[in-house]
């Protein structure tokens, strides 16, 4: 019988609550090994058909329950160039962790935080450098560093190909620095894991917007055979209510940017602060919405509300997330709805009237859509609103390179590889789908890259 799936060690909420470090703490290496044994080594190997990057899930467990971690996490990296990041952020409870046998009548392996383990260990125990790689002379543009373009980057760099990624802001990674918390997601194995593709031989040029610094059409010009678009989607949505322009109100985008990206948190050690009230107010359901509501509670907020319309069922975000939420404190308010921002006559938030909802029949996505019941308006009192509803892509890009098709949602149209209507140019991430998943993003990148050695190979 196979053991119970090993717990992660946390911080105390009431500690963590405190601090910007990171929650979850790591396995060890004995409970690595305990872990790894619960693998059943199936040879359907289902779990890699729920993997985007297509790791060889069995075999790097099978050598870490054999206490080869350093071996492990090479063969993680056959695929993933971002395992350490992977580790932490992607849900791995739908994808990989989902079609676990071992999950159809119990806990499934705990493969995400393997995977961490794995990438942590070598990372400070063996720190191995690439292979070097013969270059085949052939250059390629990546336009963004998230984690599409990071991605796209490493695998075209290990297949030979001059590689020069082009970041907008003064540091490199996108989302992975300026959205997600350091509790989530340090910045120190960030930077780690762009370091290691940089090793790879890849060039990282920041401050460089393409659509305005240097076109796509330009590049072309300076000699690249190939462009990737990993842009991202970085404009962030808004609720379009009464009061959104009063002062105390972020976007979710600035909220977190404010704080991860400029470390708001270190004021006046850094120079970027952030206005908070006692009474926060996040309003959204996904995991942008958890962080932004965890972060206003380390940043002093003495009460955070979250603010969703569908129930608790309907949230989109991480589980884990849900419950580390919880634990912290947050209140939340499910089938409740902003419909107005209330300012006082200086222009500043002094609360939030929201209405009640029910849920009705279930709309296009299957969810079932949330309907207002009249007359149940009532107002949260709060100093700060975080609106986390989901972004969408910048369009400069798309303005400025003749030859894409571009959808009524601002997104570049591709094939199922990443290729878009004009030759040479492929896209992927959110640029393409919307907002998404890191993981869906580094998916992307693997398929873009892919085809795009095949494209340069048979040119």
């Amino acid at each position: 019988m196979p053991a119970l799936r090993q717990a992660m060690p946390e911080q105390p909420a009431s500690e963590r609550i405190k601090n910007f470090h990171e929650v979850a703490l790591g396995y060890s290496e004995e409970t690595a090994k305990v872990e790894a044994s619960r693998c059943l080594q199936c040879k359907t190997a289902p779990c890699r058909n729920g993997c985007p990057v297509e790791v060889d899930i069995p075999a790097f467990i099978k050598l870490v329950r054999e206490g080869k971690f350093a071996e492990a996490a090479l063969k993680i990296k056959e695929k993933n160039s971002l395992p350490a990041v992977c580790g932490r952020v992607c849900p791995q409870e739908v994808q990989c962790e989902s079609l676990c046998v071992l999950g159809k009548k119990g806990s499934p392996v705990a493969i995400g935080r393997l995977e961490r383990f794995c990438a942590d260990y070598e990372r400070e125990q063996t720190k191995t450098a690439p292979a070097p790689v013969k270059r085949t002379g052939d250059k390629v543009a990546i336009v963004g560093s998230g984690p599409a373009g990071l991605t796209a980057a490493g695998d075209l760099a290990l297949a030979g190909y001059q590689v020069t990624v082009f970041e907008a802001l003064h540091k490199p990674a996108g989302v992975l620095v300026y959205g997600i918390p350091e509790f989530r997601l340090p910045k120190s194995i960030v930077a780690a894991e762009v370091e290691y593709i940089k090793n790879l031989g890849v060039e990282l040029l920041t401050n460089v917007v393409v659509g305005k610094t240097i076109t796509v059409d330009e590049l072309f010009e300076q000699g690249y055979k190939a462009v990737f678009v990993g842009s991202g989607a970085g404009s962030p949505q808004f609720l379009r209510i009464p009061g959104e322009n009063l002062n105390g109100v972020y976007s979710a985008n600035e909220f977190l940017t404010r704080t991860n990206l400029m470390k708001a948190y270190d004021f006046p050690n850094q120079q970027t602060p952030i206005g908070l009230g006692k009474r926060v107010a996040v309003v959204g359901g996904g995991n942008v919405a958890m962080d932004s509501a965890r972060t206003a509670l380390r940043l002093g907020a003495e009460k955070v509300s979250l603010v969703y319309r569908r129930s608790e069922k309907e949230m989109p975000a991480r589980h884990e997330e849900v419950e580390h939420a919880k634990e912290e404190g947050i209140d939340f308010n499910m089938l409740t709805n902003p419909v107005k921002v209330i300012g006082n006559a200086e222009g500043w938030v002094t609360g939030l009237e929201c209405v009640k909802m029910e849920l009705g029949a279930p709309d296009a996505s299957g969810r079932r859509s949330p309907v207002e019941i009249p007359g149940s308006n009532f107002v949260l009192p709060v100093e700060t609103v975080v609106i986390a509803i989901g972004n969408t892509p910048n369009p400069l890009i798309p303005q400025t390179t003749p030859g894409l098709e571009i959808s009524r949602k601002g997104t570049i149209n591709v094939d199922d590889e990443g290729k878009t209507a004009r030759e040479g140019v492929y896209a992927g991430g959110d640029i393409v789908t919307g907002a998404a998943t890191v993981i869906s993003a580094m998916g992307a990148g693997k398929r873009a890259a892919k085809a795009i050695h095949e494209y340069l190979s048979n040119r």
